[in-house]
């Protein structure tokens, strides 16, 4: 490969380069570079080891935007409510910024830039966004650019480079073991009974606790099956399959968790009699409306937020049950391991980074015993 380096300005030159072509033989290309003559010998440096390694891209004129509408619009492997998130976050933080540049003309200079404007004033009325928020903003990104590589329109993912803003950890609000009792005697016939006892003896999360059907419960044996989801998304409900290969999982229930599904199914037998439906079959909701259909997940968790209200018990959301259920496995000392495949997390060292501060007071816990007995003081 060949290359020249002209002067074209008191501050412009242009670099002249020759690369392989199987139609021509070789062609010639063209490029501006502004700064000193050093910039320009080491961006033609770059241009001969791209090059040299096969890593030279083709010249394009798509904009950041083209390529993130491009790729959402192939996002076939994402979630309905994963993908309606990512078109959220790309429309408002994302292309109003740094939409109109070529793609392969960003670099890691115009990302940090846009952090900090998100910071400041990415919101709506040009209110600052939360550092976390601006993190998942740079996780779209990312993985908008990161595609581009695979398909050869950049050389680099120049989202890389920057890392996102550092987001602070929070302590994830739950129901302390002695609050559980209020809770589970507040719920004692209410219709959110079967579901949150569910949610507190399972750890399961709402979608799939709303999936469930009567054949994947096996009351004798005392366990459940999670094998699907129910997300809601702009377009209505779905089932979706889980994420991970640990997402699919048979939880065991505890008798009380027993006992809550047998009255349900009691419950729900009599009711679909009355109404002329029959007796429920595999493939029957376990909860549903009267019709038979789908909760809507959204409006589960606002029934909660008004039950908890009403009975002025600690504000803890529907997903905080999850977390409620981790936390006393932790008090309890069930391994990290058993923990993270009871709530079908994909990596252990999921669960430990979410639950860090619980995993923290045991770890205190574990040190205190252990000097009690390397002084001769066992408890």
């Amino acid at each position: 490969m060949r290359g020249s380096i002209q002067k074209r300005g008191r501050h412009s030159w242009r670099i002249k380069y020759d690369i392989p072509n199987t139609a021509a033989g070789r062609e010639t290309r063209y490029l501006t570079v502004r700064g000193t003559r050093r910039d320009a010998e080491r961006e033609l440096a770059k241009i001969v080891t791209a090059a040299h390694d096969g890593t030279l891209v083709e010249p394009s004129r798509i904009t950041v935007a083209d390529h993130l509408h491009a790729w959402l619009d192939g996002a076939h492997g994402l979630a309905g409510k994963t993908l309606e998130r990512y078109r959220q976050l790309a429309e408002m933080q994302i292309i109003p910024h740094l939409g109109t540049l070529p793609l392969q003309k960003l670099r890691p200079a115009h990302v940090d830039e846009w952090h900090k404007k998100l910071l400041v004033a990415g919101g709506r009325n040009n209110r600052p966004l939360s550092a976390r928020t601006v993190s998942h903003c740079h996780f779209v990104l990312h993985r908008a650019l990161e595609r581009a590589v695979e398909i050869e329109l950049l050389a680099r993912n120049v989202a890389h480079a920057i890392s996102p803003p550092k987001v602070e950890a929070v302590e994830i609000e739950t129901f302390k073991a002695d609050e559980i009792a209020l809770v589970l005697a507040a719920l004692k016939g209410h219709a959110l009974e079967p579901i949150a006892v569910l949610a507190l003896s399972t750890g399961a999360r709402r979608g799939e606790i709303l999936a469930l059907r009567h054949g994947d419960l096996d009351l004798t044996a005392g366990t459940l099956s999670i094998k699907r989801s129910l997300e809601q998304t702009a377009a209505g409900l779905k089932f979706k399959k889980p994420k991970t290969k640990h997402g699919t999982r048979t939880i065991s229930l505890p008798a009380v968790a027993v006992e809550a599904l047998q009255a349900h199914r009691k419950r729900q037998l009599e009711q679909r009699l009355m109404l002329g439906l029959g007796k429920p079959d595999a493939e029957t909701l376990v909860f549903s409306t009267i019709e038979g259909d789908p909760i809507n997940p959204n409006g589960l968790s606002r029934e909660w937020g008004a039950f908890v209200r009403k009975h002025k018990l600690p504000k803890v959301s529907f997903h905080g049950l999850r977390h409620s259920h981790v936390s006393a496995l932790i008090a309890g000392k069930v391994d990290p391991l058993t923990i993270s495949r009871r709530i079908g997390h994909a990596r252990v060292s999921i669960t430990m980074n979410t639950y860090a501060h619980l995993f923290e007071q045991t770890d205190t816990a574990a040190s205190d015993a252990i000097e009690a007995v390397l002084k001769g003081r066992p408890r």
